[in-house]
């Protein structure tokens, strides 16, 4: 195993996915793969989605996109974020769809080379990108003129909850279901609709429409705080572990790490793991992320460095070599991703997508 490991069971994503499918019924299933596939590979995560059964893959930029062409995907993809050197052209001769945000980039879109299959994204409440309601009557003309002209197809029609409670839900399931109404009033036939991303997909039965967006779910994480992966009947698919690197025997009242916010309250061992926040481990965490060592789960003990991290033992049998566990499947009896989203006070998401290059991925 490498020095710091990050094992990813690919089928714990693909049957994440059938999970997901069943609890949303007749709606279809797009496996967000953005930001590496959170952290876990975009290209070995999209083809274990795919295994699941998603039948499209979302990303944010078209550079991500092309880098799953690149491997040789080819399911339906859409990206949705782009700034203003994006290559419309490039996305549609690699049959990428394309999300358009605003008229200003509708028109850029429709005068790329090729006929651009596009999503148009409206802003239903979350106050991110999309076009607002004052801004839809146009937004939709200018679209249908485009597709008559030949420019452009509009096969998607997508917004984004904002997960503010179910009335904040309710509100905007009703004014995306009013935008989509005008949008065909204007001549529009969107035959891909979507709202729910996975707290919508899995609690909201309203917002799935005719596809759902999966993005963290997939990844065996709950986007709950009052459900766990178990509840859902979903299994985390990242294992992040580390070799301990040096065990050595210290006296009561040594101090541990920058600043000595840790001093051993006793004569003890202290185990060296050689992960850091240069690897993506919160420093926030510090003398709270827990750590399994040889089935028993520790904190740290004092603060996250850039490379490594104590753990005060005890007298728990520990040698070089060993491994330290610092998330994963929690039924495997070590911490969750979860855990450490409660130690840093973040979320689940941040944890597994901010693991930095130097940990190796290990596929199984």
């Amino acid at each position: 195993m490498a020095l710091r490991e990050a094992r990813i069971d690919l089928g714990a994503i693909s049957r994440n996915v059938e999970t997901v499918s069943r609890a949303v019924g007749g709606a279809d299933v797009m496996v967000v793969v953005k930001a590496n596939g959170y952290g876990h590979g975009a290209v070995e995560s999209a083809r274990a989605a795919i295994e699941g059964g998603a039948v499209a893959l979302g990303v944010v930029e078209i550079d991500e996109a092309l880098e799953l062409r690149a491997a040789g995907i080819d399911a339906p993809l859409l990206a949705w974020l782009h700034g203003t050197d994006a290559d419309f052209a490039a996305a549609a001769a690699a049959g990428i769809e394309i999300g358009v945000n605003h008229i200003d980039q509708l028109e850029r879109v429709a005068a790329s080379t090729g006929v651009a299959v596009v999503h148009l994204k409206v802003d239903s409440g979350l106050g991110r990108n999309g076009a607002s309601e004052s801004e839809c009557a146009a937004f939709f003309a200018a679209a249908a003129g485009h597709e008559r002209a030949g420019r452009i197809r509009v096969r998607g029609f997508f917004s984004h909850l904002a997960n503010a409670g179910e009335e904040a839900d309710a509100t905007q399931v009703r004014r995306f279901t009013a935008m989509l109404a005008q949008a065909v009033a204007a001549g529009l036939d969107p035959e891909v609709v979507h709202l729910a991303a996975s707290a919508g997909a899995l609690r909201v039965p309203e917002s799935r429409f005719s596809l759902v967006r999966v993005g963290v779910a997939a990844y065996g994480l709950s986007p709950f705080d009052d459900a766990s992966s178990a509840d859902l009947g979903l299994t985390p698919a990242m294992e992040l572990s580390a070799e301990i690197v040096s065990v050595k025997r210290v006296a009561r009242g040594s101090g541990v790490s920058y600043g000595h916010d840790y001093v051993t309250p006793d004569d003890t061992t202290l185990a060296l793991v050689p992960i850091g926040y240069a690897d993506g481990i919160p420093r926030h965490a510090s003398g709270t992320g827990p750590v399994s060592i040889n089935g028993r789960i520790f904190p740290l003990s004092g603060r996250v460095a850039m490379d490594q991290f104590v753990v005060d033992v005890g007298d728990h049998p520990v040698r070089i070599g060993d491994r330290a566990v610092l998330f994963g499947d929690p039924a495997t009896g070590v911490p969750s991703a979860t855990d450490w989203a409660d130690a840093a006070s973040t979320i689940n998401y941040e944890i597994v997508t901010r693991i930095g290059g130097r940990v190796a991925r290990r596929y199984v």
